[in-house]
């Protein structure tokens, strides 16, 4: 015992080192469920981390090109969707030449891809090569370029690029490409670039010297469907309709001289569609589609020209027309931003008015209750890189169970028809 009475010193301090123990253990208790948590996320990330490492590369399939009086496109096909990086080495001319690389991340080339030779004033050639493991390096060799575009297309998985810059007019090799027919393997929407030379009908009116060739563009097609009715309809089938029985009317009533990027159910993916107009030097572009949404009570015709979306409601029907996500519209926005200057928008615009307003009409004619949505913007990948008036018509809502019956009526689609020629012809009398 101590002088106090209390507990001896050696026992006391053997009493506080349990006290410690006690306290010890709780606190590992308490700390063991966090560390095991800990681990858990980490073993998480790595997991993750791992299956993506594991993933296959993506391979480069392909390589087009489309030569224009305004631009070059190039078009990188993939069979899924990947990460790059570009970049610039100077914009040739003055004897030097220039270089875009674009880097593909975790990519491997397929067998027989070899480089390409353009020669068209702005790109001497397309070089690629697997310039690290799971790098491919495309090399774009320039000459008098002032700017160029690199954006992401999906469902078929493709990066384009757009060069622009001056060159000579190239007369005699643009008549020599529009004469000459395409292979017989081509697609059959492609002949028609073979035939605009082709003398039409007497027409009952003669076009504006202004106005003389147009190219319709009946959307989707092939494997890509387009928007499904709930009745079966595919809004492919029914757009090549229209559009077939529109090239007859402005043949016959306008004597325009008409292209079509396509003919029957083939597919042809959306950065060719501008490109053939540009190609064919054509004075307008009209893309013609039908329209659908979860809410299948939507209803109406509206119509459509390049610029950046004002609404979410836009910006998801561009989604759905290009086949991509919101995520990638939102990239083709910012894209847009700095392109603007070089799209006809005020004549774009012109012409969706007249075109809605004479198709409204003429519908209404027939259906009162069809619904005038009016005119809109949109980013829509099909209409980018169009050197002339463009516009994107949704004729009808496929996923409205009574504009779906109508839709396949061949009344209906020539109606239609003759609604958007109506249209036209106004806008063409605007210009006199």
């Amino acid at each position: 015992m101590n002088r106090s009475g209390g507990m001896p010193l050696r026992e006391e301090a053997s009493h506080m080192n349990r006290i410690l123990h006690i306290l010890v253990c709780l606190l590992l208790t308490c700390l063991l469920p966090l560390h095991s948590q800990a681990a858990r996320k980490s073993q998480t990330a790595f997991t993750s981390q791992s299956s993506a490492t594991r993933r296959p590369l993506a391979v480069l399939n392909d390589i087009k090109h489309w030569s224009t009086p305004d631009y070059t496109r190039v078009s990188i096909e993939l069979d899924q969707d990947v990460v790059w990086e570009a970049h610039e080495l100077g914009k040739g001319g003055n004897g030097k030449q220039g270089r875009i690389f674009i880097d593909i991340k975790r990519s491997r080339l397929a067998m027989g891809i070899k480089n390409i030779t353009i020669g068209d004033g702005l790109l001497k050639g397309v070089r690629v090569a697997q310039y690290r493991p799971e790098v491919v390096r495309v090399v774009l060799d320039t000459q008098n370029i002032k700017s160029y575009k690199v954006f992401p297309l999906s469902t078929p998985a493709r990066l384009v690029i757009d060069v622009r810059g001056e060159r000579p007019t190239e007369i005699s090799r643009m008549e020599q490409t529009l004469s000459t027919p395409p292979a017989p393997t081509a697609e059959p929407g492609r002949s028609e670039v073979a035939a605009v030379t082709k003398r039409t009908k007497s027409p009952r009116k003669v076009s504006h010297s202004k106005i003389r060739r147009i190219v319709l563009d009946p959307g989707h097609g092939g494997h890509d469907p387009g928007a499904v009715g709930a009745g079966g309809t595919q809004e492919k089938d029914v757009v090549l309709a229209i559009g077939l029985k529109l090239r007859e009317l402005l043949r016959e009533e306008l004597g325009l001289n008409v292209v079509m990027t396509r003919t029957s159910d083939v597919f042809i993916p959306l950065e060719e569609r501008t490109a053939i107009a540009n190609k064919v030097n054509a004075d307008l572009f009209l893309s013609i589609h039908a329209n659908a949404a979860p809410n299948h009570a939507a209803s109406g015709i509206e119509t459509y020209y390049l610029s950046l979306a004002k609404t979410e409601k836009a910006a998801r029907l561009a989604a759905k027309e290009n086949g991509t996500t919101l995520e990638k519209v939102s990239v083709l926005q910012a894209i847009l931003f700095d392109l603007m200057a070089n799209y006809k928008l005020n004549d774009s615009a012109h012409l969706a008015n007249d075109v809605q307003k004479a198709l409204h009409k003429k519908i209404h004619g027939l259906h009162a209750d069809v619904r005038n949505l009016g005119v809109k913007q949109g980013p829509f990948y099909v209409l980018v890189g169009a050197t002339m008036p463009s516009i994107l018509v949704e004729t009808a809502f496929v996923s409205n169970v009574e504009e779906e019956a109508r839709l396949k009526d061949p009344a209906y689609q020539e109606a239609t028809a003759e609604g958007i020629l109506e249209g036209v012809r106004a806008y063409i009398s605007s210009l006199k």
